[in-house]
């Protein structure tokens, strides 16, 4: 197993779940618009909701609707969580080689997590349908930390659960959010190409490299241009 020297010395490496691992987006463009629809709201234009995807959802109300409806957040809130129980296991599906590195990493004697804005059931279901719940140690999700990121509480949350120094870990992310729950943490942070966040974004953080996707993690080389350490 050929582990990439942006990740090799952790012992516990974390990932963040949407657009990471996983794409679930077009269940989440179902689900946002579904609740603004239930505020009398007019529905988002879908790469508009793609780019909140990360966000804790009282954030993505404000952005995508403006602040004055923020007064609103538990009731957009709960229509958004009713429709992703019908929709979001079947809408979400992981991005290509990260099952492999998830079978990979555990396999190779490292401790593996998920940190995550979403509920952590819903990983957790999406793992168990996939057959990758044996290889994820712990999943902290919106649910289980009293503030999400990019506070870096589910990180730290993450560490303590598996008994590993946040110094040992390395959290690997698409988004600005990530970067910033890694910084506040004092934890290595590893970038990846595949959300909505530019390159550029990633040169304001103390990233150890920016990676085309999950799956130059471990194995398959990048292809020219697609890493670049800062």
């Amino acid at each position: 197993m050929r582990v990439h020297p942006a990740v090799a010395p952790a012992r516990a490496v974390l990932f963040d779940f949407d657009f990471t691992l996983a794409d679930s987006s077009e269940g989440v463009v179902v689900c946002m618009n579904h609740a603004l629809g239930r505020l009398g709201l007019p529905p988002a234009p879908a790469e508009a909701i793609r780019r909140t995807i990360g966000l804790d959802l009282p954030t993505a109300l404000g952005i995508l609707a403006g602040e004055e409806w923020r007064s609103r957040e538990d009731e957009f809130f709960g229509h958004f969580v009713g429709k992703a129980d019908e929709v979001m296991l079947d809408s979400t599906a992981f991005l290509p080689g990260a099952a492999r590195v998830l079978r990979a990493l555990h396999g190779g004697g490292y401790r593996v997590g998920v940190v995550t804005t979403k509920y952590r059931h819903r990983v957790e279901d999406v793992l168990e349908r996939d057959g990758l719940r044996g290889a994820v140690e712990v999943v902290v999700g919106i649910d289980d930390v009293p503030r999400p990121k990019p506070a870096p509480d589910g990180l730290v949350r993450a560490a303590e659960v598996l008994g590993i120094l946040v110094g040992d870990c390395v959290f690997v992310g698409d988004s600005e959010v990530d970067a910033m729950a890694a910084r506040g943490a004092g934890m290595g942070f590893v970038a990846v190409l595949s959300g909505t966040t530019e390159r550029e974004v990633f040169a304001r953080y103390p990233v150890r490299v920016v990676l085309g996707g999950v799956g130059e993690v471990v194995g398959g080389g990048s292809g020219p241009g697609m890493s670049a350490p800062f």
